[in-house]
């Protein structure tokens, strides 16, 4: 596990481009085989990575939230939606609803999320490589790949094995 972090940091900022890049080629290949290849290796290398030796997402990303998100947050810690909206969230430069700071207000010191079961729709479906719809996702991957090194190791084994050709 640690050596997936360790190797991620020291590869995600020379991998900046390649990555942007691998994601224009992704494209071409945009749909169920792609996606299908995507999940493989996200069940993989999720086998090897445990999200909290990291939270790197929780540290950096704020989520957008809904008002669905809102809704379930507010009543899971005893606040009117109102309170809520004041107190953790903002709205950000393109006019999206997001947790009003990172780390995370609810990042515990283990790494661990305070609100886990009421957590915004896009902390459960982040890193979005888990579903069949790895191809719809493909603009987020790239950015991604900077602040999770289970995305960036994904990217490395779906283009070692679709792009580059080994393993077919």
């Amino acid at each position: 596990m640690r050596e997936l972090i360790g190797a991620w940091k020291q590869k995600k900022t020379s991998a900046k481009k390649q990555n942007k890049q691998l994601v224009k080629k992704l494209k071409q290949h945009k749909g169920k085989k792609l996606d299908q290849l995507a999940n493989e290796q996200h069940e993989e290398v999720f086998e090897k990575v445990d999200c909290l030796e990291c939270a790197n997402c929780c540290k950096s990303i704020p989520p957008l939230v809904n008002k669905t998100d809102i809704a379930r947050m507010a009543k899971t810690l005893n606040m009117s939606v109102q309170a809520f909206e004041k107190e953790y969230l903002t709205t950000d430069e393109d006019g999206d609803v997001v947790m009003n700071q990172s780390p995370c207000h609810f990042l515990q010191e283990d790494n661990t999320c305070f609100i886990y079961e009421a957590r915004p729709k896009a902390c459960r479906q982040y890193p979005h490589t888990d579903s069949y719809e790895f191809s719809q996702n493909l603009h987020l991957h790239a950015p991604n790949s900077m602040y999770c090194p289970a995305v960036f190791h994904i990217l490395e084994a779906v283009s070692e094995k679709l792009i580059v050709g080994k393993g077919k």
